[in-house]
């Protein structure tokens, strides 16, 4: 009987080890994540604030953007960290839920506004400019963060429900982009097929078609990559989401890692904008020269 209670012992102290063994690590990724998603965004918003000439909807939308995953760098990720090293707070823990929630679920809607402005942009290219003007991309965005922060007043009453609606909200984002992203792929095959019959018909308009195809071609990419890497960062906490919402077990080392995988995206879309986007990518290193040179002197 006293082996048996030793056993027992012995095997609960090996898993607080592993478990705090976890925590640890988790924290150790975050804490980088966290830097980068605040100094990225940090640029990114001094770039398009310092440069009048990219200003524009889509860089408003890049702007809204950055703002979020720069409070999820800076608030979202010190309060999870804080959660996970400070346990059984009940407090601390649901604050800590409900701002992840909060600005994740509006990164990810922002995102998702951004893969609808760029089929828009495929779909009518030349009325564009009058169908997607600066005081409807600031409206759209506001709209965002009332319909998250309204939804996000569940979960103080029904947690079981609020993740559920989580789930629906996020798949929603997720299914849209997913739409948006095929659609593009549809517009560009169909216009190179286009330019591909123009070019056999007549030899005149042969470079301007090149340019329109490589112009084609790049926005599909962009846009590609930026869905890959979205999908990547947000479809594993979608999917203990929806487990969530209709269950009550935990999963409470799979949802962390799925948390933690989510905040990442934040991170990222700096890097990736500032990367793909070129007009964003020269404003953003001549913001950061002139920045160094400012603190040189």
């Amino acid at each position: 009987m006293e082996n048996n209670t030793n056993f027992s012992n012995c095997e609960s102290g090996n898993l607080n080890f592993h478990a705090k063994s976890f925590v640890v690590v988790n924290c150790a990724l975050n804490a980088p994540l966290m830097l980068v998603s605040i100094l990225g965004n940090t640029l990114v918003l001094a770039a398009i604030i310092r440069t009048p000439s990219i200003r524009s909807p889509s860089m408003i939308m890049l702007g809204s953007l950055a703002i979020t995953d720069f409070l999820v760098g800076l608030i979202a990720q010190p309060l999870f960290i804080a959660d996970e090293l400070i346990m059984k707070n009940h407090v601390l823990n649901v604050v800590s839920s409900m701002i992840g929630f909060a600005l994740s679920g509006i990164s990810l809607a922002t995102i998702t506004v951004i893969n609808m402005d760029r089929f828009i942009a495929l779909q009518y290219h030349l009325r564009y400019a009058t169908l997607v003007t600066n005081s409807r991309v600031i409206c759209s965005i506001v709209a965002v963060w009332l319909i998250i922060l309204i939804c996000l007043g569940l979960r103080l009453w029904d947690n079981v429900g609020f993740h559920l609606l989580s789930a629906i909200i996020a798949g929603v984002c997720l299914a849209i982009s997913t739409l948006c992203y095929i659609k593009i792929y549809q517009i560009v095959r169909r216009h190179r097929l286009q330019i591909r019959s123009q070019e056999q018909a007549t030899r005149s308009h042969i470079i301007q078609n090149r340019t329109e195809k490589m112009r084609l071609k790049q926005s599909a990419l962009n846009t590609f990559v930026f869905y890959i890497f979205m999908i990547a960062c947000y479809f594993p906490a979608y999917i203990f989401l929806f487990l969530f919402g209709i269950s009550y077990s935990t999963w409470k080392t799979e949802w962390t890692i799925s948390s933690t995988v989510a905040f990442m995206n934040s991170s990222l879309n700096p890097i990736l904008f500032c990367w793909r986007v070129r007009q964003l990518r020269v404003a953003a290193v001549k913001t950061a020269r002139d920045m160094l040179c400012t603190t040189t002197n």
